[in-house]
This record gives C-alpha cells, structure tokens and sequence, in this order.
C-alpha cells in the first residue's frame, strides 16, 4: 500500500475528491497541487477529429405508409363516384315517380337525356371515370410478379402509391419524389424514355438567374390561408336537388300538369327517393364514401320549391341557350283550376283570371328567356316584366287574389254590383267564401298525416288509427332494404313486420286532392242599386311590400295564407307577386284612359 502524502500546509493525511469540481482536498479543506485527473470519456470532438464515412449501397429508401383507409375515395375518383351514386339515386326515383303516377315508359328516356344534359352544363362538370386507377391496378398486378430488386422507372414510383390515384395532394408529393437527385441518378440510363418536359423543367429551376439579366423577376404568391385554399368539392349544382330538378324538367316536357309541392309531398312520405338515400343504396358503393361525402348525399329536409325553380330553370335556360333545346310552356289550365279550388272559387272565378292572366302577360315558362319577348311600341319599353321568373303556380295564384281583389276588395269595404251583367253577380259573397276556406283548411289539417314536416302533433296526441299509420311510415322510412335485413331471430319471430297491403298509406299528396270537403252550395251576390256603396274593382287598393311596418286586411291576409301553404313558399312571396301584377293592370288601365282620351280628342278636332 503506497504511503499517503501529508498535506504540506496542515499535515493531514486525510483526502476526499470533490464530486462536483473534481479537486482534491485534505481534511480542512486544503487544495493538492499539480494533479490531474484523465479520463477516457469525449463529450466534444475536436476540430482535428476525423470520422469514419459510411457508405451504405444498395439501400432503398422507405416510403412513409400512408394510414387512410384504401376503400374510401378520394379527389376526382371521389366525385366521379359521387355521381354514380346521385345517378343510381335518380333511377330510383324515376322507377318509383313512374310506378306512382303511371307514366309511359318514355319517361325514363326523357330522364335520361336529362341528366346526360345537367351533367355537361355544371360550372365543374365531373371528370371520366379517372384513368389513374385502372392505371392502379395493372401497376399492383405488375409488382406482385416483379423481381425485388428490379428498377423502377420514375413513373411508375410515382403511380405505385395508391393513395395517389385518389388525392391530388399525395400526387403532387409523389411527383415530387420522383424528381428528386437520387431517382433521377437511377434513372439516367433511360434516357430516351424520360418526359421532355419534367427535363426541361429541372434543368430551369438547376439554373441560377444571374444578376445582370434583363429579364424582370416575377413576384412570388402570396400564401393563401387553409381556410381560402381549401376546396369545396361539392358546389350548389351537385346537391341531391339536381335530380329533383331534372325530374321536375322532364314532367315539364311531357306536359305534365305538375306543381312543385307534388314533389315535395312525395319527398316528405318517403314514396320518391331523397331522404337518407344511402339506405337503399348497394353496400359496394356505400363503402367508398367519405364522411363529407355521404353527408352531402343524405339532406336532412326536402328542398323548397323555390329551390326546385330556380335549379330548373337554370337547366331550361342553359338547355336552350347552349343546346337550342326548347322546354314547353306549362301545363296551365289543371294548374289554374287547382289554385282556383284552393281558394274556393267557382268556374266564373276560372274564366276571370284566364283573361286577366292574358291581359298581364303572365308567364308560364321556367325562365323568361324561352317566353317571346313583349311588344315594344317605343324604344325604353322593357322585352319583359319583373317576376317572369317567378314560380309558375304562384304566378296563377297570385292572379286569382288580384281577381278576388276587384271583385270583393278584401279590405273590409263590401263592394256589390249594380246590374245583373256583371260577372261579380256569379260569385258566392264574401262572408260565406271566407268561411268555406276556412272549413277547407280546417279539413286539411285534420286529414295531414302525423309525419308531415310542418306538423306538430305530438305522438301522446294521436289515436289508435294515426299511431298505426305512423308506425308503418316509419318502418318503410328507417328499416333498410329488405336484402340488408337482418337474418331471422327471435325479434323478427315475435314481432313480424307484415305489409298491409288492403289499407293504403295516407300521403299528404292523398291530403290535398281528396281531403276538401266537398263543394257546398253559397249564395251569390245580390245586385244593390245604392249610390254610396262601392263597385266592383272600385278604390282598388294597393299594397306596398316594402312596408316592413304596413299591415293588411284580415280578409285578405288570410286568403294569401292559405295561397302561400298551398303553393309552399312565403307570405311576402306571394304578396310580392300580387303588387307587381296589380301594377301592371294599373299600367294597363292608364293606357286605356289615354287611347280614350286621344281619341275623343281626335273626333272633337274632326267634328269642329
């Protein structure tokens, strides 16, 4: 054992290393002098260090395994079958519009050509089936019989991915990794097979621009925000709707006289095909949609007729302006009749507004553009009025109100004929009209089902018979379809689902036709030979709608109510309509008084 130093200021042979500085120290803390404590241990390598390289052949570079589900579509593969199912969708409804109204077979060509049409016209019509993914799968057969050190051509590392197929995106990515130095080295040996392009493109960005160039730099982009890039793969034109529309066309152009709410009836009881469609769609196609997908696929209302008209009328219009096809006018004369029935009104009443509907030029196209144009007798004479676009119905409706306005003024003034010629002596009186359209309503709603949307009945409110028609309403509206039942057990033992096919669904479609009650007999207007009381189309009132604080009359608020939940559009829609057509007719009156006036004025110079 080696003898210890003493400490030559104290003399102590006792020595401990300091575990923080490494310095060692006697007992009273004095420091030892020239030592050193080596040790093997690098931290930090010095500028003269030298590194071995290693050099690492033939190794392949992993590619990141991308964790989204290969079933699901995405980018243009994804539209594409996005419309693939809207087209399978619409098969449906034409099968189940024609099994319901007994129409011809033509009717599904007519469809048909429709749709091919709606697809060429879109703002982003969708692509063919995508190539890429044919690509895909002679590539995937292709690699399970290559070699595994076989060389990959650029193009092919770039399509191998199947991701690629399916997002633009990841497409990009890979493009990218195939320009890259590294597969460019290997792919240098083919030459001749390489794209001129991606050539010409790489030797521009290897070229540094020098200073002195003439040429002016172009400003980089601004960074668009996630928010502004991102885009929406399904616009207003792609929704559901569309089909609607098209089948809304296609009854139009076999004269059909249809409404718009016809269509949305069926909608609500589930007998056409719109609601949570993807029920009756084929699994095989079902488990390709993505989430965003298969919610722009299942709306969660049915679409409102002015949404229905101004989709159609965008086809009709672009149908004629870039195909030259020509959409007829519409079925007016059953039409006119029901929104006369609407209101109660009589035959007289029909004739009426056949002659003010003529006298206003109301039109009955989808769009103005497919109506003739109006006279122009000078030069800043309009070639149409506002609201030619409006829809059809409410037009004819609209024109009955303003009828029903000269004839009783629904203003609380009574107005009464003076002479048995009058066409006003033909039509019941007011009070006992009013009341027959108020027992009309009443026995609409009474004959509504419980699972119309504009109910709010509550299941603890229904009788026995109600709660049995609801019942079946929701089997055929949320059980799916009968190959996607599920096998038999005691469930479907015990409680079996049997159709009763002796007793029919009420629809609210059934409601509208059928449940009025039946015409009853009012009395007609009486002639009154009084020089106070007021005429028929007398101190005719007119009401602004831009008078957000204006009321109107009972009387006629009540009628343009029961007009607007017939047609399905609002208060002020129809209320719009009425004062643009009452203000024609006052146009139309002034330039009577003024042919009149000219033409006494022209037999008084005559006479003199």
């Amino acid at each position: 054992m080696a003898p210890r130093r003493k400490c030559p200021v104290c003399g102590s042979k006792q020595w401990h290393k300091e575990p923080s500085s490494g310095l060692i120290t006697c007992s009273e803390g004095h420091v030892l002098q020239n030592y050193r404590n080596e040790t093997q241990e690098v931290t930090e390598l010095g500028p003269h260090a030298v590194r071995k390289r290693t050099l690492k052949l033939g190794r392949k570079k992993k590619e990141p395994r991308s964790r989204a589900d290969s079933k699901l579509y995405h980018g243009k593969r994804a539209r594409y079958h996005y419309y693939q199912c809207l087209q399978v969708i619409l098969r449906m409804q034409v099968s189940a519009l024609t099994q319901l109204w007994r129409l011809p077979p033509e009717f599904e060509m007519i469809c048909r050509d429709v749709w091919a049409l709606n697809l060429s016209l879109l703002p982003d019509p969708p692509s063919p089936e995508p190539l890429l993914h044919g690509q895909d799968t002679a590539i995937d057969g292709q690699r399970t019989k290559a070699q595994p050190g076989s060389p990959q051509s650029p193009q092919q590392g770039a399509s191998s991915d199947p991701d690629a197929t399916t997002d633009d995106e990841d497409q990009d990515e890979n493009e990218n990794r195939s320009s890259s130095p590294s597969s460019s080295s290997e792919s240098d040996s083919d030459g001749p097979d390489r794209d001129s392009e991606l050539e010409e493109l790489m030797r521009e960005n290897s070229e540094t621009p020098s200073s002195d160039s003439d040429e002016p730099q172009s400003t980089p982009r601004p960074k668009l925000s996630a928010r502004a890039s991102k885009k929406h793969n399904f616009g207003r034109y792609d929704a559901p709707a569309n089909t609607v529309a098209c089948l809304v066309l296609a009854c139009w152009t076999m004269r059909l006289p249809v409404m718009y709410m016809d269509f949305v009836r069926l909608i609500e009881s589930y007998d056409l095909p719109y609601l949570d469609p993807l029920r009756l769609l084929p699994e095989n196609m079902t488990r390709h949609l993505r989430k965003h997908t298969a919610q722009a696929l299942s709306p969660y209302c049915p679409p409102s007729p002015l949404r229905l008209h101004r989709l159609a009328s965008r086809m009709a219009r672009l149908m004629y302006a870039e195909y030259d096809i020509y959409t007829p006018e519409m079925n007016a004369a059953p039409i006119l009749w029901k929104a006369v029935r609407c209101l109660q009104g009589a035959p007289t009443l029909y004739v009426l507004t056949k002659k003010l509907a003529r006298l206003v030029s109301i039109p009955l196209t989808l769009h103005r553009s497919l109506a003739p144009a109006l006279p122009r007798e000078r030069r800043r004479d309009p070639t149409f009025h506002k609201h030619d676009s409006a829809v059809p119905e409410v037009a004819l409706v609209a024109a009955v109100i303003v009828v029903m306005k000269m004839v009783y003024g629904l203003d609380g003034s009574p107005r009464l004929p003076r002479n048995r010629d009058d066409p006003a002596c033909a039509l019941p009186v007011l009070s006992e009209l009013i009341a027959a359209i108020r027992t009309a309503e009443q026995a609409f709603d009474a004959a509504r089902p419980p699972f119309s949307t504009d109910s709010n009945l509550s299941a603890l409110d229904m009788d026995d018979t109600m709660l049995d028609d609801y019942l079946r309403f929701c089997e055929k509206a949320l059980l799916p379809r009968e190959d996607r039942l599920p096998p038999r057990n005691v469930t479907t033992d015990q409680f079996p689902l049997a159709v009763d096919h002796d007793k029919p669904l009420t629809t609210v479609h059934h409601a509208e036709d059928e449940g009025l009650p039946e015409q009853v007999a009012m009395n007609a207007n009486k002639v009154d030979d009084g020089v106070d009381s007021l005429r028929p189309g007398q101190n005719y009132p007119i009401y602004n709608t831009q008078d957000i604080l204006g009321s109107v009359p009972e009387d006629l608020e009540f009628v343009v109510s029961r007009a607007a939940r017939w047609a399905g559009v609002d208060e002020d829609y129809i209320f719009g309509v009425v004062e643009r057509f009452e203000r024609r007719v006052l146009r139309w009156w002034e330039g009577v008084k003024r042919k009149e006036r000219k033409e006494k004025g022209v037999a008084a110079s005559e006479s003199e």
